[in-house]
């Protein structure tokens, strides 16, 4: 792997964090699935076209775009190795010949310049260290004319997720649901940052989807209590609160249980941009 600058985030996504992803990662894809072809949709994928997806994960967004490109081809880019892994058994499992997963840091990975016609995330773009300079490299990978769209997670207060979450933080210390700070927090500082990178005809458009985060409330209170924010916050209570927070999460999931499962409706920025032409 290259390296890295984003050191906290990679011992994360390497450690406990990354292990729970990509062993859940059926879980997770069935959480965030609903955000796939709004955001295929916004990055133009055409057959032939050079595709990147920042953050790929267990790269279910990548071998959908790598089907999208037809006779082109899709990247992943990951820091977590168990991620990678998953993505890569995946991808061979579902005979997705045109996919590659890389592991790095994309704030300073050494993508070729001008390699690719678009750019994707879906919820991997959130965690940099220095926001600016992760999108300046993104769009020196991006051929001029290049399409960036990716998904980032609005504020939680006030949404499904944080109401369940929460009903888990009144018994978790400084557990906090989100605050609305942050480069991500609201479209004009998403504008602002994107325009420093040397990105240009932003938009950013508010979207929901439905995620299904378990079968029944049992099933998705066990998910959530492994969930790893939830379960470093239960590691710093000593796990002395976890009867009163499985208790709180069960509660609050109850007007989300549906025939189809535990339905929490998810709320995203839709965020698109371009590289200038010449």
């Amino acid at each position: 792997m290259t390296e890295i600058v984003n050191t906290a985030q990679s011992e994360a996504w390497n450690g406990y964090e990354g292990e729970h992803w990509a062993g859940h990662y059926d879980r997770y894809d069935a959480v965030n699935h609903g955000f796939d072809e709004p955001l295929l949709t916004a990055a133009r994928i055409a057959d032939g076209h050079r595709v990147l997806d920042i953050g790929c994960g267990n790269g279910q967004l990548t071998r959908a775009a790598a089907r999208r490109a037809g006779t082109g081809s899709a990247t992943g880019v990951d820091l977590s190795g168990p991620m990678l892994a998953r993505a890569r058994e995946r991808a061979a499992a579902e005979a997705v010949p045109n996919v590659g997963f890389e592991q790095g840091d994309a704030q300073i990975h050494p993508f070729p310049a001008a390699a690719y016609d678009s750019a994707l995330s879906r919820f991997g773009i959130m965690f940099f260290t220095d926001p600016v300079a992760a999108f300046a490299n993104i769009a020196r990978a991006l051929r001029p004319g290049g399409r960036l769209a990716f998904a980032a997670m609005t504020p939680l207060p006030g949404t499904d997720l944080g109401a369940v979450f929460g009903a888990a933080a009144a018994h978790l210390g400084n557990f906090a649901v989100s605050p609305a700070e942050g480069p991500f927090s609201e479209p004009d500082c998403i504008r602002d940052l994107l325009s420093a990178a040397g990105f240009g005809e932003i938009g950013v458009e508010y979207r929901e989807a439905d995620g299904i985060w378990g079968d029944d409330i049992a099933d998705a209170t066990d998910f959530i209590m492994g969930w790893g924010p939830v379960r470093y916050h239960r590691s710093l209570a000593g796990f002395a609160t976890d009867a009163e927070v499985r208790q709180a999460i069960s509660t609050a999931l109850i007007p989300y249980a549906t025939p189809a499962g535990i339905v929490l409706r998810g709320s995203a920025w839709l965020v698109t941009a371009a590289t200038p032409l010449p």
